[in-house]
This record gives C-alpha cells, structure tokens and sequence, in this order.
C-alpha cells in the first residue's frame, strides 16, 4: 500500500562548510508518522568547498534520492521547487584601521549628499525667510531653526531605519531592511533559475531529440 507524504521545500536555508543536507533540514514533511521517520533521514547533499557559496536542491533531484531509498512512497509536492543553500562562510575579523577608514568615507559621503541636497533646495533661505515671518527679525544664521532641524534630521534617520546601532526600536521592518529582503529574494530566485540540477529531467538531455520517439 502506497502511503501519501506531502513535501513543502524551504525556500532557502543556511548551511557550514562540511555539513551533511538530509530531508529534515531542507523540507516541511506531512503525514504518518511512522513513514516520516525514515525518510527524514535520506541523504541529500554534503556541503563541500566545491559548492563554493550557494547550492540550488531542485525537488525532482530530491525526490529520484527519496525514491531510490523509498520506492513505494507517493508524495505530493506543495510550495517552491527549489531550496537555496547559502553556504555561511566564516568571516574575516576587519582591523580597527580599516574600519574607521570605512566609517569616516561613510561619514562624509553622507555628510556632502545631504549638504548638496540642502544647497540645490536653498535650505539656507528658506530657514531665513521662516525666522523672519515667525520673530520679525533678519538673521544670516537662524540657529533657532537650524538647531532643531539639525537634530530632529539625526532622529529622522533613525526613526526610519528602525536600528540605534544593533538594538531595533519596534518589530517593524526597515524600508532598508525590506529592500535587502527583496534582493536576496532576486538572488535566490535567478539561482533557482540558472543553478538548479537538470541531471533527472531527460527532457533537457542532450541524448533527447524529436526523432528519438519515432
């Protein structure tokens, strides 16, 4: 009797250098559990230098390894076709020296965009001609409004990145955050799409042509 498993892939998931990839750490899996058990175990891959920084598991790859062990297991697959492996690689520590060299170019990149932008936009005369409707007076520097805009721009900024360094404010993503999400969701999407292991699809044999079937 054939028992019904339903596979869901993750879309994409972290491994080491080294490590073995079984079905349990690939994949959510549905049904008896006493046919669970063993097929949580099936080999799958082993991450090896060679894989250099991600590894596409394409699901009829998988399911021919499943089959190979489990040949009367009927599965259905719901969800992606592909998990993406992301291989962490363990980073190199960045020398105090680099690290202020980063800082300070960061720093002042940031400083000249917004100083451009304030001069394209005359940020200058507009505060002017305000702390003239407001106090009646001229000034060539109306610290009473540059002050207060000087500060409430830093707090802006952290408001809308949603960090003060590595301590997050609220549980609502960044609009940083939610492009980086996205990025490596294109990422993981192209290597899906051009990484994935074709060696059980015959249709895409290079032995496979129209006239084979006559």
């Amino acid at each position: 009797m054939q028992q019904k498993i339903f596979i869901q892939l993750y879309a994409s998931i972290t491994a080491k250098p080294g490590q073995e990839l079984y079905l349990k750490d690939i994949a959510r899996l549905e049904g008896e559990e006493t046919a669970l058990r063993p097929l949580m175990s099936v080999h799958l891959h082993s991450i090896s230098r060679l894989d250099k920084t991600h590894v596409v598991l394409d699901i009829l790859t998988i399911l021919q390894k499943i089959h190979h062990h489990f040949p009367e297991v009927d599965i259905t697959v719901v969800g992606p076709e592909q998990t993406v492996v992301e291989i962490s690689i363990e980073k190199k520590l960045i020398s105090p020296l680099m690290l202020l060299f980063v800082w300070f170019l960061l720093f002042t990149g940031a400083a000249l965009a917004i100083m451009n932008f304030h001069e394209d936009v005359s940020m200058l005369a507009v505060h002017q001609k305000l702390y003239s409707l407001v106090t009646g007076n001229e000034s060539e520097q109306p610290l009473l409004l540059q002050v207060p805009y000087s500060i409430g721009l830093g707090l802006g900024m952290i408001l809308f990145f949603n960090h003060v360094f590595k301590k997050r404010i609220n549980e609502e993503p960044s609009p940083l955050e939610i492009e980086m999400f996205h990025y490596k969701k294109d990422i993981e999407d192209y290597l899906a799409d051009t990484e994935s292991d074709r060696s059980s699809k015959p249709w895409q044999s290079n032995l496979y042509s129209p006239s084979s079937s006559d």
